[in-house]
């Protein structure tokens, strides 16, 4: 029978475990202390050392505690508990420290990629990127602390070997059963390269407008403008069409139309836009003109063309113009406002008829 007794443990080896388990805090916490004032007079992040503390902390804690448990004779059963423990306690450490180590990283990205201000392109095609892979290596490294704190363990190794042979059939039922993720799981690394949409842009998309607000691994999330979330699978930008108002640039054109009177003049209508366009601070300064798109019989058709730095500047603008534009019409130019004409012709008989009427009305 395996020999599972802590008989050999002294309370002295228990002192010797406890002080330098004691001394692996101190140890750490001192040359956490000298990483913080050398951090202060070199170039290194100040979010780097924060994210690796307490990870290194455990770590070094951990392997002080095996260093002092090998002068210790205990049973051969304990002594496989503890080394089956501390592999997977060990995988589960470095997983812990990379995992931060990588948050860290994309937080120092994402500090130099500022969105906020007005032409935040390249800012925005880099945070998309970040997001994106940074969420690939999220998946790539918890499969990997999963895989060897398994391996840590003999049995499941065993077990393992013994069913490769039913494995091929297992991924193949498992694959098709997770057809429509690993598409999307495709597609999102394929995006973050080929960037049809970034962090941030305007997109039509199922007749709504809205913003990229967030780039998952399978799927999308569009803030509508009434404040709405629209969840898109990530191969929806691969396989359909959209309109991606920001692609190139964030400077719109924006359009308002009037439908005014046949006979009005076009050319007052024309330099009251043009003169509200420019009066106003959210007009960019590239196009302010206004022309006839339309003649119907009962009316004009103008549309005016401006331009701001964004979407949202744009919309803007454009209620602004078109009420500056018929508060005018209204006081100004009332006789530009469309109205409805009707002419009554009657035959030679039928008003004939009516004046006789009339003059026995008068008799």
């Amino acid at each position: 029978m395996t020999d599972i007794s802590l008989t050999h443990i002294t309370p002295m080896a228990v002192m010797s475990i406890a002080i330098s388990v004691a001394a692996a805090f101190l140890i750490h916490w001192a040359l956490y202390w000298i990483a913080l004032r050398v951090a202060k007079h070199s170039k290194i992040e100040p979010v780097l050392l924060p994210a690796i503390f307490q990870p290194t902390r455990w770590l070094v804690v951990l392997l002080s505690l095996g260093a002092g448990l090998k002068s210790i004779e205990m049973g051969d059963r304990i002594e496989d508990i503890w080394s089956i423990g501390a592999r997977m306690i060990f995988a589960l450490l470095v997983g812990w420290l990379v995992f931060r180590l990588m948050r860290a990283g994309k937080a120092m990205l994402e500090d130099r990629a500022d969105i906020s201000v007005e032409d935040n392109l390249k800012a925005r095609r880099q945070r998309t990127k970040i997001s994106i892979l940074y969420r690939i290596c999220q998946c790539i490294v918890g499969f990997f602390v999963i895989a060897m704190m398994l391996i840590a363990i003999p049995g499941v190794r065993t077990i393992g070997v013994s069913l490769m042979a039913s494995a091929g059939l297992a991924a193949l039922a498992v694959g098709a059963a997770a057809q429509p993720a690993l598409k999307n799981l495709i597609a999102g690394i394929q995006m973050a390269f080929s960037e049809p949409i970034r962090l941030d842009d305007v997109v039509i998309i199922e007749g709504e407008w809205g913003r990229i607000e967030e780039i998952r691994l399978t799927y999308v999330i569009v803030r509508i403008w009434d404040d709405r979330r629209l969840v898109v699978p990530v191969s929806y930008f691969l396989e359909k069409p959209f309109q991606n108002w920001t692609t190139k640039t964030s400077d719109l054109l924006g359009t308002v139309f009037f439908h005014v009177d046949p006979a009005a003049d076009i050319g007052r209508i024309r330099t009251k836009f043009v003169e509200a366009v420019k009066a106003n601070s959210r007009w960019d300064g590239r196009v302010a003109i206004l022309q006839v798109t339309e003649h119907r019989p009962e009316a004009l058709e103008l549309r005016g063309l401006l331009s701001a730095r964004n979407a949202g500047i744009a919309f803007d603008l454009r209620c602004e113009v078109r009420e500056a534009v018929m508060d005018f019409l209204r006081e100004d130019m009332p006789e530009a406002l469309v109205r409805t004409r009707q002419r009554i012709e009657a035959g030679d008989d039928f008003a004939r008829m009516g004046l006789t009427r009339l003059s026995d009305a008068a008799e």
